[in-house]
């Protein structure tokens, strides 16, 4: 065999055969294309080598002396999934071919190999490993954006709701997400995207309150050209778009009686038509919808279908709001603030202490995206490593931690000035503010851990209770 340069990506390969002369020869070969070679003559000897190092491929004979090469490949495919492997045999037919293929193999070469073959074979076993390893990575990204790497909490609620998600993220049934407007239904509705086989198909997002009705109908549907003044050409609707994967219907509360029905039907057939068409669509689509309304209301009211409400309602998340979860606010700052200083190129290191304590006082009636818009704001306004309170806008930082009845109740973070009101109802409401740390309750209540811990056993106050109860 003859050596030679070249572009091909460069790899660590494995040579395995018992004719030595030709294992010198292939490995010269390859190293010549600049490739790192290891080689060994028999199916023990090549199992030791690849038990010691993660080769990218295996070029191994089909008739080795102790094991025959599809041994090796079966090897391989336990115990070196992300190893490629490329046999070769003397006595090449079609179906020995075929069944290495069906067995794992990338290629099924016969001796003997001509150079450009063997050249090719290499580069596209290698390729399609970089291919995969960037696909793995891009899955590994798209979790980490999308999926529930992207959502932050470890309040008991969105543990809650965590453990909803991932039991049904992996289905066909519908899901209802509901919360008020900021708190993360959308990010909510990706991961269940991300989490499901849908995952690699399209991840389609309708905003129905951001459109009128008559515009909204042909956004989901499509339209035929000339159904309405101004329908100059077929549009493909969303719902088409989305085939194969899952479409989020965000406040769908504001749909119009006639396109309830027409979603209806969707959920029910799975079909539809177009505006101003007759021809009829059949999609495979998984439908995430959301909504900060109260359907229930609406329905009694007459607003909303109740076939519709009873086909949606199968699976409901609650998204819970930020004044809910306020032991979460500190990992969401550190979260966000990594994004904002990649973004504007700032340095900024953390949040002091007090601006924590001050941000953990507020109501957030935005919920999350308000506090995603007062960190971004004090990362570009920060004039030092540390955002201080004076850093945080006005109607922040005079913010009371207590908004409401209890403030009313506790007075000034102390429970004995709080004793007309019942202890069990206030100690549970606090701990649910503080996302069920001890320390901080305590703390806010002006007790210490252990009259904190006394009274939780004296009312029966247990994590898991409260978990379990509506």
């Amino acid at each position: 065999m003859t050596t030679g340069a070249s572009s091909m990506t460069q790899g660590s390969l494995l040579v395995v055969d018992h004719d030595r002369d030709l294992v010198e020869a292939l490995a010269d070969y390859l190293r010549g294309l600049g490739h790192r070679i290891e080689t060994a003559d028999s199916c023990r000897d090549a199992i030791g080598r690849m038990a010691e190092f993660p080769f990218e491929l295996v070029i191994s004979e089909a008739n080795l002396p102790d094991q025959d090469g599809f041994y090796l490949l079966e090897w391989v495919g336990e115990n070196c999934p992300d190893t490629s492997v490329i046999l070769t045999t003397e006595f090449g037919t079609i179906e020995n071919a075929v069944e290495a293929i069906r067995a794992g193999a990338f290629d099924y070469l016969t001796k003997p190999m001509i150079d450009e073959e063997l050249k090719f074979a290499v580069e596209r076993a290698l390729g399609q490993r970089k291919i995969l390893a960037e696909n793995k990575n891009l899955k590994a990204q798209l979790d980490q954006r999308f999926g529930l790497g992207s959502i932050i909490g470890q309040d008991y609620k969105m543990l809650k709701m965590f453990d909803l998600l991932e039991s049904v993220a992996d289905t066909r049934t519908t899901v209802l997400i509901l919360g008020e407007s900021g708190t993360g239904k959308t990010m909510t509705a990706r991961a269940i995207h991300q989490l499901s086989s849908r995952a690699d198909k399209p991840f389609v997002e309708v905003a129905c309150g951001a459109l009128p009705d008559s515009l909204l109908e042909s956004e989901l549907f499509g339209h035929k050209a000339g159904s309405f003044t101004g329908a100059t050409h077929d549009k493909i609707g969303k719902f088409l778009q989305a085939d194969g994967g899952t479409i989020f219907l965000d406040e769908i509360a504001t749909a119009s009686p006639s396109l309830q029905v027409k979603l209806l039907r969707v959920l029910q057939d799975r079909e539809f038509e177009p505006v101003g068409g007759s021809e009829t669509h059949k999609v495979d689509v998984r439908l995430v919808l959301a909504t900060h309304a109260n359907l229930e209301e609406m329905v009694a009211n007459g607003e909303f279908r109740q076939d519709l409400y009873y086909r949606i309602n199968v699976i409901t998340l609650t998204q819970p709001a930020l004044r809910e979860r306020i032991g979460d606010i500190p990992a969401l700052v550190d979260h966000f603030l990594l994004e904002f200083n990649e973004q504007t190129g700032k340095q900024v290191e953390r949040f002091s202490e007090d601006a924590l304590n001050v941000l953990q006082q507020y109501d957030w009636p935005g919920n999350v995206r308000e506090l995603i818009n007062v960190i971004e704001r004090a990362v570009v306004l920060a004039k030092g490593s540390v955002v201080n309170v004076e850093d945080l806008p006005e109607t922040i930082s005079q913010a009371s931690r207590i908004p409401g009845s209890l403030q009313a109740r506790i007075s000034a973070a102390n429970l004995k000035s709080a004793l007309a009101a019942p202890e069990r109802e206030i100690i549970i409401e606090a701990l649910e503010r503080n996302g069920w740390n001890r320390q901080n309750t305590a703390k806010l209540l002006g007790i210490n851990r252990t009259t904190l811990y006394k009274k939780m056993k004296k009312y029966g106050i247990e994590f898991e209770t409260q978990m379990l109860s509506p």
